[in-house]
């Protein structure tokens, strides 16, 4: 792929990141990516972490690939070797992707004995050399996920610490988890909900580099929380409440973006069975885009049957888009689509071919 000229790298660079969907390990695929995008066009949206071995030797196809639908979406890469994360970065750049994001807060056991994610807090001048690496390499935005520190440090000089290392190599944001994480003592699950929430850390450190793009992420499980986030920060990131809720999505773009309305849930379902329809002609198994939607219509009525057929028959491997669409009928027949949000998915995520 050619060089971006210089208009669309100023594009890039522009990209309103206020809310962003968090990169989440087995669970923010493709799949799960062209789902949210029905749900909301400007989110930010962010791939499962990909180590750099796995960018510079494996199946990029598969690896990489995604539908045109899913803008804007960043690559988030895994690694601690300068040169590499360079050629990873450049590849993700030429295989379209609008951003690249450094993983420096993921505590799972394979990030770890990998030596890179979150116990690179440790070493903030090592993750600047990787930042300016890879903007050394691509003309995108670079940006960095980390955590307020890790183990015994301290969150106060751990976290300026790391932040003055990367923006000094020139990242374009930084998005911080507002929890410290134990690598050792407590598992990955327990990394994401048993360290403290300290928002006013990440507070202090956007306080003191007010003109470096700073995200919050950690906890945030409504718009109105997130509406209250961005008072002082500059954007904030939805993790879980987004896969596990995903109807918290369909009300982004009228709240943050300027929409009319917000989405409808049975058009996203439509979308959707679009969607599952090409994917089961190319041989993709029903469940591996259907475990993405159980969510959706959590607190309605006909939620626990939706649940259930796209479970059950979903599950089965010669399931086609008939358990979409009887699960939402099923749905619709309680009443649980009445009170969904005014508009169609189709107008508001400006549905592409996939």
């Amino acid at each position: 792929m050619a060089a971006l000229s210089k208009e669309k790298a100023a594009e890039m660079n522009s990209l309103d990141k206020r809310i962003a969907v968090a990169p989440m390990m087995d669970w923010t695929d493709r799949h799960c990516r062209f789902f949210h995008r029905q749900l909301t066009r400007h989110a930010l949206l962010h791939t499962e972490m990909i180590v750099t071995e796995a960018v510079l030797h494996g199946d990029r196809d598969r690896l990489l690939g995604f539908s045109p639908a899913e803008h804007p979406l960043a690559l988030q890469i895994g690694g601690s070797d300068p040169a590499k994360l360079a050629r990873a970065a450049r590849i993700g750049q030429d295989h379209g992707y609008d951003e690249i994001n450094l993983n420096v807060g993921c505590p799972s056991d394979r990030v770890r004995s990998g030596a890179f994610g979150a116990c690179l807090m440790r070493e903030p001048a090592l993750v600047g050399d990787c930042v300016a690496a890879m903007k050394a390499a691509v003309t995108i935005p670079v940006t960095v996920k980390c955590r307020l520190g890790v183990d015994e440090q301290d969150p106060g000089p751990a976290l300026d610490a790391l932040a003055d290392a990367v923006v000094g190599a020139g990242c374009d944001g930084l998005w911080v988890h507002a929890r410290k994480a134990w690598l050792s003592g407590l598992s990955p699950k327990e990394n994401r909900e048993v360290p403290p929430l300290d928002y006013e850390r990440v507070y202090a450190l956007k306080r003191r580099l007010h003109d470096v793009f700073i995200g919050i992420n950690g906890g945030v499980e409504t718009l109105e929380a997130a509406a209250d986030h961005l008072r002082p920060m500059d954007g904030v990131m939805l993790g879980r409440a987004a896969y596990q809720r995903p109807a918290i999505l369909a009300d982004i773009d009228r709240r943050f973006y300027g929409a009319s309305t917000g989405v409808r849930l049975e058009t996203v379902v439509e979308a959707m069975i679009t969607y599952a329809g090409i994917e089961r002609a190319r041989g993709t198994r029903l469940h591996q885009i259907t475990r993405h939607m159980l969510g959706l219509f959590h607190g309605r009525a006909g939620a626990r049957l939706w649940r259930r057929i796209l479970s059950v028959r979903g599950g089965r491997p010669d399931a086609g888009v008939a358990v979409l669409r009887d699960a939402l009928a099923a749905v619709e027949a309680t009443g649980g689509t009445d009170h969904g949000c005014n508009g169609s998915a189709a107008a508001a995520s400006g549905i592409v071919a996939v």
